[in-house]
């Protein structure tokens, strides 16, 4: 029986494409995010430091396509960021990464702040057991969840953890051999110019990638901005040390690469715990079509936001039939 309606539960870049190829098919369509805004890792955090607004996209740095696909999305919605030498067709975000997403979500009807902690199933559809607010930061309410629906189906598009209390038992056993690594991520600005190139990928060490972010396309001038993302060991390592000493470790490993550093405008630290896949599903997606539910995620296919883009797609044609 074709689907009418659907909730996607998550409004990363797999939540997105999941949504907008359901909606394309004319189901309405429901998406639930804990975040502010949609995004998930592609991400701009803006803030005020010595009278200057600045802004650091501190997930995704850039992204590329090699399929058709995802190329298109880039082409639409991204611009090239020709400095990164390594990565043929680069694109970012403009003015920040984070513009995207928004414009992905646009005509989507997202209930953004809202924590999804639970799905159910009855005789006349699903239904969405949610909080407001992110539950990860704050208390859960005393009060009681609202609850959604119903749907004629459900996708779960967040992180795999996340996905197994929200699954069936059938589909959430076949989670058990994913593995995705953490990654802290250093957002700092300085006074002056850093003597180094725009991008930096250390062979060895605590850094795995730092960028001047600033010097992306269409970003402000406002002030030396950097993005820093340790490796997934260092990371691990540090995982649960507190955001302003990981912030001062951090620093201390930018300025043995670049040299002394000059005055620091601003320094903040920004944990990922759900970072990097390292050992993915190999499948596109996991569903059910029959009973309508189904999830999908970078974790399905591999590291690249291409992927979570591949597997939102993936998922969206199962539960479609089609």
């Amino acid at each position: 029986m074709p689907i009418r309606s659907a909730a996607v539960v998550g409004a990363g870049l797999a939540g997105l494409a999941c949504a907008r190829a359901l909606a394309e098919a004319g189901v309405a369509v429901r998406v639930f995010d804990k975040g502010r805004s949609p995004g998930g890792r592609l991400a701009t955090r803006r803030v005020e430091a010595e009278g200057r607004r600045l802004g650091f996209d501190h997930g995704a740095q850039y992204l590329t396509a090699r399929g058709d696909g995802f190329g298109a999305v880039l082409a639409a919605h991204a611009v090239q960021w020709p400095e990164v030498a390594d990565r043929e067709g680069a694109h970012v975000g403009a003015p920040g990464m984070s513009a995207l997403p928004r414009a992905l979500a646009a005509g989507l009807d997202v209930a953004a702040s809202r924590s999804v902690i639970g799905l159910s199933r009855d005789n006349d559809g699903w239904h969405v057991a949610h909080h407001a607010g992110d539950l990860a930061r704050a208390p859960a309410p005393e009060s009681p969840p609202e609850r959604a629906g119903p749907f004629d189906a459900i996708a779960v598009a967040v992180p795999h953890p996340q996905a197994v209390p929200l699954l069936p038992a059938e589909l959430s056993a076949r989670l058990a051999s994913v593995r995705v690594a953490p990654c802290w991520a250093l957002l700092a600005a300085f006074a002056e110019r850093l003597a180094a190139p725009d991008t930096l990928r250390p062979a060895s060490g605590a850094i795995a990638w730092a960028a001047r972010d600033s010097a992306k396309p269409g970003r402000s001038a406002e002030a030396e901005c950097w993005v820093v993302h340790a490796g997934p060991d260092w990371s691990r390592a540090h995982l649960e040390r507190k955001p302003d000493e990981v912030a001062s470790l951090l620093l201390a490993e930018l300025g043995a690469l670049t040299g002394p550093l000059p005055a620091v405008l601003h320094g903040a630290a920004h944990r990922w715990r759900y970072a990097l896949v390292e050992a993915p599903l190999g499948a596109p997606c996991l569903a059910d079509a029959a009973a309508g539910i189904g999830a999908c995620g970078d974790w399905c296919l591999g590291s690249r936001a291409e992927h979570a883009w591949d597997s939102g797609t993936a998922l969206a044609k199962a539960l479609l039939g089609s």
